[in-house]
């Protein structure tokens, strides 16, 4: 007799003890129906609460999708159906000789798809499942039924060549690859790696902005028939345990953020930034740098990074006319003192001796410049006021960008956030970065100032640019 998710979740020779439990009941009920699998009175009134449904399941679905919010046991769950796709069915009589059935772990980076297998390897030292452990190695285990487990990351390009029997796509709302949002080409890719086999699809995550393909699968298929099914519910409601005091007292301190965290509502607050296309129309077809030309007198901004994920940038724009031309954006990650001696070389060749920057460090940047003949001078205002600055000048036409697809998908990438004080913060968004942006708006700004200082004769040499002062994008109709 074969076992169903429910058996594994309810036999205490198997899961028993660990999903039998009243607090996971409503795990239970949503993928007892997820499988087709019939439902009592109580399971059936879960059922449609979370799904938004208002019939029970008649047969097994394609595709889940997880709204669900922080603490909720995502992972647990997720971790299950992993182990029960790979140890529970059986895929041997589908696959051609030396063909492997694999279950793939997907989360936004490696380190976050091991922390799901993680779970799954816990599993496997079930007395009952461990017999079939074939082998382990650091991104998965291999059964003796054909079967694999193993992580994966957020690309399209990863996931083909797979037969696949499942796939969990873990926290998709925030999944982020240099600045872009993978998700949709990844599913995409993904559907015909599972459809050998009738694999299934499970993508979770609590929620965030309504962009992506949770937003977009979430507004098509929540509370409607057929083989995609949606879940959304709040964190205490699949999982009880959690205090309500933690979820009170996050409502308490920025109530936005915590209900898509844990009430697992959808953010109103977060919107794009800049548009694509307002960015592409800014672009020049080539080159990606453009050379120092005589007599133009050149301005240069920096974001130091300070290694790690983030990159150190580079930008060095002039003026053309009535045109903000941005000649270069430089992006490396490495060892900071190395990477500002290179940059002073750049800088130099562009007959540039003074390069602002923000106040990153404190005093090692100005330092280390100085050390290279560089005068350093930390940029006033706040990343989030160069962000609203700029975007007036790109709409309005007179700034020119470079064919940067890494600029290009920082940009676009862009969020405005409004807080509970009205006062909006332009950033990136959660595992994104903006470093070349950054540096970009950056030199759009002190550009713009010395077009201030031409047209308007509001500012003097001496005086910083701001760009909130009332004149800075009055000339915002230069083109």
């Amino acid at each position: 007799m074969s076992v169903t998710i429910l058996d594994a979740m309810t036999d205490r020779q198997l899961f028993g003890d660990t999903f039998g439990g009243d607090s996971f009941a409503a795990w239970r009920a949503l993928l007892a129906g997820f499988y087709g699998l019939p439902l009592t009175a109580d399971d059936a009134d879960t059922f449609q609460s979370i799904t938004g449904r208002t019939d029970t399941p008649q047969e097994a679905h394609d595709e889940l999708w997880l709204v669900v919010g922080r603490r909720g046991g995502k992972s647990h769950a997720a971790a299950l159906v992993a182990t029960y796709e790979a140890a529970f069915r059986d895929h041997r009589d589908r696959l051609a000789p030396g063909e492997v059935a694999t279950v793939m772990l997907i989360a936004g980076d490696r380190p976050q798809a091991r922390t799901l297998l993680r779970y799954v390897r816990g599993m496997f030292d079930h007395p009952m499942l461990r017999p079939m452990v074939l082998r382990e190695t650091e991104t998965g285990i291999e059964l003796t039924n054909r079967s694999a487990i193993e992580v994966g990351t957020a690309s399209h390009r990863s996931v083909r060549g797979y037969t696949l029997a499942a796939v969990i796509c873990d926290e998709i709302a925030f999944w982020m690859s240099d600045g872009a949002r993978p998700d949709a080409e990844v599913i995409a890719a993904l559907r015909p790696a599972l459809a050998t086999l009738g694999g299934k699809l499970i993508a979770l995550s609590s929620p965030y902005a309504r962009r992506g393909a949770l937003w977009e699968t979430y507004k098509r298929a929540f509370g409607q028939p057929g083989r995609v099914l949606v879940a959304q519910a709040p964190s205490r409601t699949m999982n009880p345990t959690l205090p309500q005091r933690v979820v009170d007292d996050a409502l308490r301190d920025d109530a936005a953020r915590a209900s898509a965290e844990y009430l697992a509502q959808f953010r109103s607050d977060v919107e794009q930034f800049i548009a694509q296309d307002q960015v592409q129309a800014a672009q020049r077809s080539k080159p990606i740098e453009l050379p120092r030309q005589e007599g133009i007198v050149y301005t240069a901004f920096v974001d130091p990074g300070g290694g790690g994920k983030d990159e150190y940038t580079l930008s060095i724009g002039h003026r053309e006319d009535d045109r903000l031309v941005v000649d270069l954006v430089h992006g490396r990650k490495g060892n900071p003192a190395a990477i500002t001696a290179d940059y002073a070389k750049t800088l130099k060749s562009y007959g540039i001796f003074r390069v602002a920057g923000d106040r990153y460090a404190g005093a090692w940047v100005p330092t280390e410049y100085s050390r290279h003949g560089i005068t350093y001078e930390p940029a006033p205002g706040t990343r989030s006021e160069l962000y609203a600055s700029f975007a007036p000048a790109l709409n309005s036409g007179v700034v020119e960008l470079p064919p940067c697809d890494v600029l290009e998908r920082q940009l676009v990438a862009l969020e405005r956030r409004t807080t509970r004080g009205g006062r909006d913060i332009i950033d990136h968004a959660p595992g994104a970065h903006d470093d070349r942006a950054n540096a970009v708006a950056g030199v759009v700004a002190q550009l713009a100032k010395k077009r201030s200082d031409q047209v308007f004769g509001l500012l003097t040499d001496g005086d910083e640019f701001s760009p909130r002062h009332p004149m800075a994008w009055a000339g915002a109709s230069w083109a």
